[in-house]
């Protein structure tokens, strides 16, 4: 790669990884501690981080197993990306209010 921004092909992404796990931990704890934030949400947030270490127990798998990447062995990828799938669904359904309609008490009569 050439131009002004070339040498940054030559940078380890890893340590960049570990360091973006430090604000999104954060987050986590921040959005915990208010009480308005839907919980359903909460969960599909809290479950990235399901997707993150499965993807790298899968990562791990298709290297040794197979000798490829991740995004090369189908089967391993998909299943991986299917918890990311679920995570930003259960963020949706948080957001939409399901959660709370799901939570809330039939009214009495």
């Amino acid at each position: 790669m050439s131009g002004p921004l070339g040498w940054l092909a030559g940078i380890d992404p890893t340590p960049l990884f570990v360091l973006s796990l430090l604000p999104y931990l954060a987050f986590l704890w921040w959005a915990g501690r208010i009480e308005g934030f839907p919980k359903l949400a909460l969960r599909g947030f809290q479950f990235t981080l399901v997707f993150v270490a499965v993807t790298i127990a899968a990562a791990i798998v298709a290297q040794l197993r197979y000798g490829e990447l991740l995004a090369n062995v189908d089967p391993l990828h998909g299943g991986a990306e299917s918890l990311l799938t679920i995570s930003n669904l259960l963020v949706v359904l948080g957001f939409s209010g399901i959660g709370a309609v799901i939570t809330a008490q039939p009214p009495r009569s």
